[in-house]
């Protein structure tokens, strides 16, 4: 099945199927949204991605899925998952801890506090977004991190990351808004960090070493889409 005939399915599925979820608060009882002005929006770019409607088509698949978000609280994307495809999210934001860590000079103790981040159990996961967060990693907090979100998921679960192919010195992380199943919109806010760490192709096999490669691709901007599946074991 091709990406236009996967989207026309998906989005037949989840208008007939969406269902509500409760959107997280701030700890004093107020929904989270994202802010989503006309102005910003027309000046930021939206691109096509190739495996989004791949990924979005197998968690619409497993019933009552659970999502892991390691990116920043946004509140189109949680409404877009949880009211159209009918997930429950939970938004694990590692680019603020990251961040703090950075400002407090703490670098070299992130493994360690990856380590001990999450409250999801093993195999009680059926999907994660990881975003371009790998590009951030030292190797040692890398690994970490590979580790856990492998074994959080359930068999059959799936995970989405984003690899670009070059370093920079560019002190800004990326927040994605998904538009729709086929496309992205990503908008540039200030970090701590650099994008300092390239993976290649060996290097993310290794990472992620007991998943299934379910699709792979290099985008024009040099950023590699990369899907994997967690296999059943036999």
């Amino acid at each position: 099945m091709n990406v236009r005939q996967n989207h026309g399915r998906l989005s037949g599925l989840v208008s007939r199927l969406s269902r509500p979820i409760a959107r997280p608060d701030d700890g004093n009882g107020r929904v989270v949204v994202e802010p989503r002005p006309a102005a910003a929006v027309a000046a930021e770019l939206v691109y096509s991605s190739k495996t989004l409607a791949k990924f979005l088509s197998l968690v619409f698949a497993r019933p009552a899925a659970e999502l892991v978000d390691l990116g920043p609280v946004i509140g189109t994307n949680i409404a877009f998952l949880g009211e159209r495809i009918g997930c429950k999210i939970h938004v694990e934001d590692l680019y603020a801890d990251l961040d703090r860590h950075a400002q407090e000079g703490a670098l070299d103790r992130f493994p360690e506090f990856l380590s001990g981040r999450f409250a999801q159990r093993d195999g009680s996961v059926d999907a994660v977004l990881c975003w371009d967060i790998f590009d951030y990693l030292a190797p040692a907090a890398a690994s970490v991190l590979a580790g856990k979100v492998k074994r959080m998921l359930r068999p059959e679960g799936v995970l989405l990351g984003f690899f670009g192919a070059r370093a920079s010195d560019d002190t800004r992380y990326t927040k994605y808004f998904i538009e729709d199943e086929t496309h992205l919109r990503y908008r540039f806010y200030p970090s701590a960090c650099t994008r300092r760490w390239v993976l290649q192709n060996r290097d993310i096999n290794h990472l992620f070493a007991g998943l299934e490669l379910f699709d792979s691709l290099l985008l024009k901007s040099g950023v590699r889409e990369i899907l994997f599946r967690k296999p059943i074991l036999r």
